[in-house]
């Protein structure tokens, strides 16, 4: 299961921190990442851990987002900084485990100019 938590209402210029919180049997997870989604649109990457430890960002957030990760207490973060209003959408936390995909709920993220 994946909880996500820290969204809100940020100012433009400003920054934010989501979290995903983790349950279960976490051995298997192989893979970690953000979405976002605007209304009527598919999701899509935002940001990603990917083999031998490196991370993805998306261009659209390249140099402004941030990937953490605590494998003891199994939580993923997303450091959101340089705020822009066209950041504002709803994020998701997103993990494999084996072959099987989990999402969380959803954080809306809210910007405003």
């Amino acid at each position: 299961q994946l909880v996500e938590s820290g969204g809100g209402l940020g100012q433009a210029g400003g920054s934010l921190r989501l979290s995903c919180a983790a349950s279960g049997d976490t051995t298997c997870i192989s893979a970690l990442a953000w979405y976002r989604q605007y209304p009527g649109k598919a999701r899509e990457l935002v940001a990603a851990f990917t083999g031998g430890g490196g991370t993805y960002n998306a261009d659209s957030v390249k140099g402004r987002f941030a990937l953490d990760r605590d494998k003891e207490k199994n939580t993923m973060d997303l450091q959101l900084n340089v705020l822009k209003v066209e950041d504002t959408a709803v994020y998701y936390c997103n993990a494999w485990c084996d072959t099987t995909e989990y999402w969380g709920q959803g954080t809306r993220v809210t910007v405003s100019s």
